[in-house]
């Protein structure tokens, strides 16, 4: 089992935006793939206030790979993304890092 933390920091005024693109489409085709969100957090303290954070877990890098390349080609998603970001990208940057969990963590 691996888990993805992403990390998303939104353009400036954007993140409704983008609260909205997962709310309303992005969580609905994640299912549709298969991919499982462990949740979302945004800062209550420390951090940055323009940051979205979540986690996913799949069960290998292979698993991932074959996730994200599906979600990646799918097209209402990219429907979502053009219609989304009519009026500019809704981040200025993204940040993935791929976390193994130790031998002693609940999360396996």
């Amino acid at each position: 089992m691996i888990y993805e933390l992403r990390i998303y920091e939104a353009a400036p005024g954007k993140m409704p935006a983008l609260h909205a693109r997962f709310r309303d489409h992005t969580m609905r085709i994640f299912g549709n793939h298969g991919m499982e969100v462990v949740g979302f957090w945004t800062y209550a303290h420390g951090g940055w206030s323009d940051q979205l954070v979540y986690i996913m877990r799949f069960d290998s890098m292979e698993d991932r790979a074959a996730k994200w390349a599906a979600f990646a080609a799918d097209e209402e998603w990219r429907e979502v993304v053009t219609e989304s970001q009519r009026d500019g990208s809704l981040t200025t940057r993204i940040r993935s890092d791929i976390l193994a969990a130790t031998d002693y963590s609940p999360m396996q």
